[in-house]
């Protein structure tokens, strides 16, 4: 694996907890009153060292220290050390700012610093970056909208920090300001129901409540310990059910379910949960009981007699139920009969969770939006929960959108719910979509057949029926593999396509060489789209030191994937006619393979692209 080179000039972003420590600030100017505030914030101690106690600057660190909130010292630096300096983490000498009275000047603030360092204390000094062992980003702390007032605003957990590395700090500032604004109000309040959630996913099955005790710390599992993607297989629903799982497992699977909700749920939707609804949603990935289509009473086959012996025709039901494809992300990729119906016809949507916020956000506040409750091992039970809604509600006379992700019928199940809807008396409309297995590699130039490349494109999923394997075409070196699904088994994937024994293999044909490109795209048409290309030899390691996934992913397999990058390479088909008459045909054809790959990887092992390159 070839790592890129390192780039130094960045500084290591920390959060600081700093209960049981100790932050001293020198100086008692409007500066160290901020510094005060923000080290209380964090839990810590905070003392003061002022020249004289009469010579306080800043109304503010007199009434704190005079509430008791922090403690105001003066006399010799020393002294205050010798007391304190055990617990002291941090020091923040801020009469050096420019323009204080009575500013310390540089021979000063560097002797006091190496007092300091003495004691392996860190130190910021204020407008002197050559003397700092760090400094502070520009930050903003949100509060909660639900429980605050316009007086006295409740802060939460959440907490933003911008740094130019002392590049710009004014600039700092606006671009925290610009980021903070484009957020939706209750961010915060999201934040704390996902703690909520976490907490209480920590639990035992049999306490699900928000107000019960956790297990021992010991035991409990933490995102720390999930894999890098919350798509990662699990055991199905007749696994959990029989028994079989243990509690470490359980515990791994309701916090992939809150991993889930925090990677797809619109931000506003988390923001609104209350306590009986956050229950409601952790209850579910406790016991996975939700109703199956047999479960559903039929209408009866013989309607009832009149008085006259005459058939009386029941009322058609005035709902309509539509299967509508969002496309691969993208809101500005909505067909217009897509965007017509859920914005004015829909008084009930029925969401898939990969369907992106900024397309759910375009649905009317009045309209009712509910987001399909797969988590982990649960895929099947909240199929037939959307199922059951769906038929119910349009019974009741509503207009009822089954909203997917991409195209409805590729990979979006169509099939199993136009025939269950047909069943229970709705002839469902099919709304086509845009779909991914297309549109991805286009937004990642990749061309799914190219002339001299790909005269073909073939479609699988990389997941079968409750997340059993699937089989896999052979290599043909004319067509791209287009996988939809299952990047989080890639491992077992990449062994399917190159396992020499065929008879053994999970793969109807020949073996995929190692040296042949794949790409994959995370996030198509996104802001944060994602392509990572390699070969099946590299990519796996390539996709471990990129770390932490961005689903939804989809496998791009095939020479289509290098055929644009660069001058284009389009002559892959006829170098392997050319090679006919050679002595080694399939020994020329590798060789000049990969250095054609080694020409698109440029010498590395694989290569990043980060970004939508799209309209605005």
């Amino acid at each position: 694996m070839v790592y890129p080179s390192i780039v130094g000039g960045a500084s290591l972003l920390i959060a600081l907890p700093l209960s049981h420590k100790t932050t001293l600030i020198i100086g008692d100017g409007p500066l160290a009153a901020a510094r005060a505030t923000a080290a209380l914030q964090a839990d810590s101690k905070v003392i003061v060292h002022i020249p004289s106690h009469t010579d306080i600057l800043s109304q503010e660190i007199k009434e704190r220290g005079e509430r008791g909130e922090l403690l105001v010292v003066d006399g010799n630096i020393e002294d205050t050390l010798d007391e304190h300096g055990s617990d002291i983490a941090l020091a923040f000498i801020t009469d050096t700012v420019i323009g204080a009275p009575n500013r310390r000047d540089i021979a000063s603030a560097t002797a006091l610093r190496a007092t300091l360092r003495k004691r392996n204390i860190l130190v910021n000094v204020a407008d002197i970056p050559s003397l700092c062992d760090f400094t502070l980003p520009a930050c903003h702390r949100f509060t909660l909208s639900g429980s605050s007032t316009s007086t006295q605003p409740t802060p939460s957990s959440l907490q933003v920090a911008v740094t130019t590395n002392g590049k710009g700090c004014r600039l700092a500032g606006r671009i925290r300001r610009e980021i903070v604004s484009r957020l939706p109000e209750n961010i915060a309040d999201a934040v704390e129901n996902v703690s909520k959630l976490r907490e209480m996913a920590k639990l035992l099955p049999v306490a699900a409540d928000e107000d019960a005790q956790p297990i021992a710390e010991c035991a409990q599992v933490h995102e720390d310990s999930l894999p890098s993607t919350p798509n990662e297989p699990v055991a199905q629903d007749a696994h959990i059910q029989n028994g079989l799982e243990s509690e470490e497992d359980a515990q791994k699977r309701r916090m992939r379910w809150v991993a889930q909700i925090s990677e797809y749920w619109p931000l506003d939707h988390i923001a609104k949960l209350d306590a009986s609804q956050r229950k409601e949603v952790l209850q579910q990935s406790y016991s996975p009981k939700y109703p199956t289509p047999e479960l559903v009473e039929e209408p009866p086959k013989d309607h009832p007699p009149s008085r006259h012996d005459l058939v009386l025709q029941p009322s058609k039901p005035q709902g309509n139920i539509y299967l509508l494809g969002s496309g691969p992300g993208h809101p500005d990729l909505l067909t217009v009969a897509a965007h017509n119906i859920f914005t004015r016809k829909a008084t009930l949507v029925l969401s898939d969770k990969l369907v992106p916020a900024e397309v759910l956000a375009l649905i009317p506040s009045t309209t009712t939006v509910k987001i399909a409750k797969k988590f982990p091992g649960n895929n099947e039970g909240a199929q037939n929960e959307l199922m059951v809604e769906a038929v119910d509600a349009a019974s009741k006379g509503e207009i009822v959108v089954r909203l997917k992700q991409g195209d409805p019928m590729v990979y979006g199940r169509a099939g199993d719910e136009i025939l269950y809807f047909r069943k229970h008396g709705f002839e469902s409309t099919v709304i086509p979509g845009v779909s991914s297995a297309i549109a991805g590699p286009t937004f990642a130039n990749i061309p799914v057949t190219q002339r001299g490349v790909a005269e073909s494109m073939i479609l699988c999923t990389g997941v079968g029926r409750q997340g059993k394997p699937c089989r896999l075409p052979g290599y043909i070196r004319s067509q791209t593999l287009v996988l939809l699904m299952g990047v989080a088994r890639l491992d077992s994937l990449l062994k399917t396509l190159q396992d020499a024994d065929t008879e053994l293999a999970l793969r109807d044909g020949a073996p995929y060489p190692r040296h042949l490109p794949i790409a994959v795209i995370e996030r198509a048409s996104m802001p944060d789209q994602r392509v990572i290309s390699a070969t099946l030899e590299t990519i796996s390691a390539a996709m471990t030191q990129i770390g932490e996934q961005r689903p939804p992913g989809m496998m791009v397999i095939g020479w289509s994937v290098l055929a644009l990058h660069g001058d284009g390479d389009v002559q892959v088909l006829d170098d392997a006619l050319s090679q006919v008459a050679s002595e080694d045909p399939v020994g020329d054809l590798r060789a000049k393979d990969r250095l054609r790959v080694e020409r698109w990887l440029e010498g590395k092992d694989c290569r990043v692209v980060e970004g939508f390159n799209g309209w605005s």
